[in-house]
């Protein structure tokens, strides 16, 4: 679409709409002639240990993809591709793997595709049926504006689509100088009423936009089991299909800012070793229900522990003064340069952030149930971690100078998902060795003074 575009545009700049429509069949026709010369020198093999991507347009290439090495398979259907029966079939193996592409197969095959990739199955073995584990229900949709993401993604959709008129307005000609001057004293000539009954049309298609494109990419999530493969499914005009292994995964996170707080409402997601690009296809429910969220939770991978075990008051102190710190420094670095203003504008904004470092200490906790521990922390951007004991690769114990004076320290659990690991910030340094110790005591034992005769 973006190359026949270009050649209409350059058709235009040459000579006219004529020339524009030639050159866009022209590049039509390059096009299509690409695209089936393209898949026709396309072919893989799949091997008991591997599939190789086999691909000889100009020069001969091979990819082969170690079967043991796939985290996951997404099998996209755009539009056309559902019309056709087709889709694209994504094959994640990681970091070291790479990803692998097999577009516009037959729907039939990329589901066959997915269920030997991940399962490591033969061929000829029939899938078993699915299994629901949550769906998303349709009033879940209005939560859409209270993530400030897809709320602003219709706007920034439209700007960049003008910024593109624009830029194609100026190359043909078609935007001068003076056209935009008119078109500022126009605006600026509106009458005060109309301003205001524009302003809040825009407020009032914020959230309506927000909704609908939050459909668009959402529609009828849901979430099954199949063939030891958590699969989630969405999409309204594209239709998208994710897959991970169950047996990769070793957590879940839970999420939400103030605004999904004061709904009761989460973003659930899973932590899955070698995943790639997590934020989106670890997903497992955009915005739902805490109830529903910690329901599939426990379906997938157990009870999500509680009640989360409060940090000391010492915490607390902490927590405010890195809130109030940032405009203090700059208010005082004002008052040194002479800016009287500004240094009276950060000082009324080290007091008004001192609630927020408040509710950070707030949602600071930490708990473990014997099999998954439960870190929390964060206030504009909550997260609860929940992870399996069996995934901890390691522990962290960090303590800065102001920590050492207030009896705290930071818990890092190292684990192979997700990022890495998760910080429990600002526990008693006691409270951290013991949890780290009763979790793993053979790790923790030989750096854990004796006590003394």
């Amino acid at each position: 679409m973006v190359a026949l575009l270009a050649a209409g545009a350059t058709g235009l700049l040459v000579g006219g709409l004529s020339t524009a429509f030639y050159f866009t069949l022209v590049g039509l026709g390059f096009g299509l002639i690409f695209h089936v010369v393209n898949w026709v020198t396309f072919t893989y093999v799949l091997r008991d240990d591997r599939i190789d991507l086999r691909r000889s347009l100009i020069g001969r290439s091979v990819k082969s993809i170690p079967r043991d090495r796939i985290r996951g398979v997404d099998i996209t259907a755009s539009l056309p591709h559902r019309f056709l029966g087709l889709a694209v079939v994504h094959i994640d193996a990681g970091a070291d793997g790479g990803e692998g592409v097999l577009n516009a197969v037959a729907r039939q095959e990329a589901e066959r595709l997915r269920g030997v990739l991940l399962t490591r199955a033969s061929p000829e073995r029939a899938a078993p049926p699915r299994r629901v584990l949550a769906r998303m229900l349709p009033r879940w949709y209005v939560y859409a504006p209270l993530s400030g993401a897809y709320l602003l993604t219709p706007f920034a959709l439209a700007g960049s689509l003008l910024g593109t008129l624009y830029n194609l307005g100026d190359d043909l000609g078609l935007i001068t100088q003076e056209r935009v001057e008119n078109l500022g004293h126009d605006v600026v000539g509106l009458p005060t009423a109309l301003v205001v009954a524009l302003a809040i049309l825009v407020l009032i298609a914020m959230p309506v936009m927000s909704v609908i494109v939050f459909t668009l990419f959402n529609w009828d999530f849901t979430v099954h089991e199949r063939d030891g493969s958590l699969v989630a499914e969405r999409g309204l005009i594209t239709r998208r299909s994710v897959s991970l292994e169950r047996r990769r995964l070793r957590g879940v996170e839970l999420s939400d800012n103030p605004f999904e707080r004061m709904a009761g409402v989460v973003r659930l997601g899973a932590l899955i070793t070698g995943l790639g690009d997590a934020a989106h296809r670890g997903r497992l429910l955009p915005a739902a229900p805490r109830a529903a969220a910690e329901a599939l939770a426990a379906r997938v991978l157990g009870e999500v522990p509680g009640p989360l075990i409060v940090h000391p008051p010492a915490a607390r102190g902490r927590r405010v003064a890195r809130a109030v710190a940032p405009p203090l420094g700059i208010a005082l670095l004002a008052v040194i340069a002479g800016q009287p203003l500004v240094a009276y504008i950060c000082a009324a904004l080290a007091v008004l952030v001192i609630p927020l470092g408040l509710d950070r200490y707030r949602q600071l906790g930490h708990v473990t149930d014997g099999e998954r521990l439960s870190v929390r922390s964060g206030s504009l951007r909550r997260r609860q971690v929940v992870v399996e004991h069996t995934a901890i690769v390691g522990w962290r114990l960090r303590r800065t100078l102001f920590q050492r004076r207030l009896g705290l320290a930071t818990l890092f659990v190292a684990v192979g998902a997700g990022e890495g690991g998760y910080s429990a910030i600002d526990m008693s340094e006691k409270d951290a060795i013991a949890f780290a110790a009763g979790i793993t005591p053979d790790w923790v034992a030989p750096f854990v003074e004796p006590p003394s005769a």
